[in-house]
């Protein structure tokens, strides 16, 4: 893969990220919450979920697989 397609493969992944962080927020501001782990729906949240998802895809850069901390 080139250094171009690589960057542009990252950025897809880094604005995913950006746009699923200001939706975590957007809900936790509408709901009067400075975190997730105050919300009584915070196991089942879609929201969340998809914020949690696509922090775990701009880290492994959508390989999938394991990914270690």
């Amino acid at each position: 893969m080139s250094e171009a397609s690589t960057k542009n493969s990252n950025d897809r992944f880094i604005e995913r990220l950006r746009e699923q962080k200001e939706n975590l927020r957007q809900c936790q501001e509408s709901h009067s919450l400075s975190s997730c782990l105050s919300c009584p729906s915070v196991l089942g949240c879609p929201t969340r979920q998809s914020y949690v998802k696509a922090v775990y895809e701009s880290m492994s850069k959508g390989e999938g697989g394991d990914f270690e901390f």
